[in-house]
């Protein structure tokens, strides 16, 4: 039952005095938990069969019922419930996320642990295999642009997004792989089984999370990355430009690790692109 929904009156199925209601319902959803049937009727100044009949109309059996199903709504956090209102120009939406996107990289800089940064480049550059496990939208972005920065060096690499697969890619790992993991919220307990798996059979891993989380407790190396999400449901988040900013660090501290390999593997991509594309050397490495 979306509770939310019903409340929200999107369909226009509410009479005037249930609108009443469901308006104050939403603006003090913790009285209301914890209110009697005629407690909310003298808030709202209607009488309990009206509470009533407003309830059943929602779709819940009684007061009893309704009062549980709404105390489920804050679970998924009441900013998605009542998102913010936002001005949403193009003008006032650019300054909004570039903002954004550099706060985060600037408060990124002030948290970076360089001792946990360097041996993770190590371990990366002294991989026989590198296996790099995410899932759920921005960490399947992170793994796979490690892959893609990594493999230009001379590493050899696969990202995988599938928390069955990765499980079966844990289980097979021989000695000289090491597992990189990325986990925005740190609760990925997918990650976590395959953390867990490998650290039972000695195979490193690194991962980029949260502090003090679950995915963090399982890994060998730690690169902490704690920034605030903020309240707005409808920007993207911010964070994910701190976790590329870290995989950038990486893939550099990874190159400068072994110069000769990583600049005879760019060289020979440098050359058949240049040779395919246009002849212009002054263009990206890729496209």
């Amino acid at each position: 039952m979306d509770i939310f929904h019903a409340l929200s009156d999107e369909d226009g199925k509410l009479s005037g005095l249930e609108k009443k209601l469901a308006r104050l319902v939403l603006e003090d959803v913790d009285f209301v938990v914890n209110s009697s049937i005629g407690e909310l009727a003298a808030r709202a100044e209607v009488s309990p069969p009206t509470v009533t009949r407003f309830c059943r109309r929602l779709g819940c059996q009684g007061y009893a019922d309704f009062k549980v199903q709404l105390a489920k709504m804050p679970y998924v956090g009441l900013r998605y419930l009542m998102p913010e209102a936002q001005t949403a120009t193009a003008e006032e939406v650019a300054e909004d996320i570039i903002a954004k996107a550099q706060n985060a990289l600037f408060q990124l800089h002030r948290q970076l642990d360089l001792q946990a940064l360097d041996k993770a480049a190590r371990l990366l550059r002294g991989a026989d295999f590198i296996y790099a496990f995410g899932a759920s939208g921005n960490s399947s972005m992170v793994v796979n642009e490690l892959h893609n920065r990594l493999f230009r060096l001379g590493c050899r690499i696969n990202s995988s997004n599938d928390h069955s697969l990765n499980i079966m890619l844990a289980a097979a790992a021989q000695p000289g792989t090491v597992v990189f993991g990325s986990s925005f919220s740190g609760r990925d307990p997918g990650l976590v089984q395959s953390l867990e798996l490998l650290r039972k059979r000695a195979v490193p891993t690194v991962v980029i999370t949260q502090s003090n989380s679950p995915v963090a407790a399982a890994a060998d190396v730690v690169i902490t990355i704690d920034l605030p999400e903020g309240k707005n449901i409808f920007r993207p988040t911010s964070t994910r430009f701190a976790y590329l900013a870290v995989i950038d660090i990486l893939a550099n501290l990874v190159a400068y690790a072994d110069r000769n390999k990583a600049a005879r593997t760019l060289r020979g991509i440098k050359e058949e692109l240049v040779r395919r594309r246009d002849g212009d050397d002054r263009q990206v490495l890729g496209d």
